[in-house]
């Protein structure tokens, strides 16, 4: 019996072959515990080599993880996050950031999942310097966002301006920034240190690793508590190589952006080829690797048997198709198919 097409999430997807091999190499002799050792260097470097000399990036396990260790050393206990209602950071992570970083999320209305500069800007004034008030601290945005959607660098820009206008911080959860860089074609430095980004959660899990993200800091003056936000915080690998050898292999070639660029592509290929069909809505831009949809009733729980997908919004029914690395024109087509040969 075959297996039922995946299109529930991209960590649903294998870890790519290059990855496997990688880590299987480093797995031969010794090397220094807690990133003393070549391939920590070697990850080291490729970050500074995508986001600037400045850069200085500390691995972590998970993005959870990456989040709430970057969120620590961006605020104090009396300030807040502000984000959009569907972040991750807000929805996701079982409140994480505020047992953990102790910080209050303000989460704001975003249909499509992005911040507005004027509706930040109006959230950031309200209370400053009330002392019972929590105060404004740090911009929290997910690039790309959860709605599959993607913040131009000209948008991250003038969220920065608002940021750093009150005096706070601009932090980007980029569990999918690689996405989004594909999407655009840009460098990751683009979205993120050309436009005034203090703080990167970079995730490569989603993309084809194993276990691998980053906190990448953009403002050096943060950089110094990282490394002891991160061993209290329980995100410091002792067998470090093993997460910096997943860099390592995802560096290589580029085989993070081309990995990203293959989600995108078959993202933009289910698209295409369901947009059409009676009863079918699409209702967000497809700009990275999600399409969101409505279908006609019935339709989901019929495409449910034989591929794997989520309903989004028990409400409305609207489900969620997300594709990634491993997803291929076989896997869209067959789907395709089968929705335009759905009875009505």
């Amino acid at each position: 019996m075959s297996l039922p097409r995946e299109f529930r999430s991209d960590n649903a997807a294998p870890a790519h072959p290059a990855v496997i091999d990688a880590i299987a190499a480093a797995n031969s002799g010794s090397a220094g515990a807690y990133g003393n050792d070549a391939w920590t260097a070697r990850a080291t470097d490729w970050f500074k080599a995508e986001f600037g000399d400045r850069a200085e990036a500390f691995l972590v396990w998970n993005g959870t993880g990456a989040n709430v260790t970057a969120l620590r050393a961006m605020i104090r206990p009396w300030q807040s996050v502000i984000t959009s209602e569907h972040a991750h950071i807000n929805v996701d992570e079982c409140g994480a950031p505020e047992l953990l970083a102790g910080v209050k999320l303000v989460d704001l209305p975003s249909s499509d999942g992005k911040l507005v500069p004027e509706r930040v800007d109006a959230a950031a004034r309200r209370g400053v310097g009330f002392e019972h008030h929590v105060q404004p601290g740090v911009i929290s945005v997910s690039e790309s966002t959860e709605y599959g959607t993607v913040y131009t660098a000209a948008e991250l820009a003038a969220l920065a301006e608002v940021a750093h206008t009150h005096g706070m911080r601009l932090h980007v959860d980029g569990a999918r920034l690689a996405n989004a860089a594909a999407a655009l074609g840009v460098p990751l430095r683009a979205l993120s240190a050309d436009v005034g980004v203090d703080m990167v959660s970079f995730g490569l899990t989603k993309n084809g690793a194993v276990a691998a993200e980053a906190v990448v800091v953009l403002a050096p003056e943060l950089a110094a508590p990282l490394k002891y936000i991160r061993k209290q915080g329980t995100q410091l690998a002792s067998k470090m190589r093993y997460l910096a050898a997943q860099v390592v292999a995802m560096a290589e070639g580029d085989l993070w952006l081309a990995n990203a660029r293959q989600a995108n592509a078959m993202a933009r290929r289910l698209a295409a080829g369901i947009e059409s069909v009676p009863g079918v809505r699409i209702t967000q831009r497809v700009d990275a690797n999600a399409v969101f949809a409505m279908l006609p009733d019935g339709m989901t729980e019929r495409l449910q048997r034989d591929f794997h997908f989520y309903t989004w919004d028990d409400a409305t029914g609207e489900v969620r198709l997300m594709t990634s690395w491993a997803t291929d024109e076989a896997d869209v087509d067959e789907l395709v198919v089968t929705i335009k040969l759905a009875p009505p």
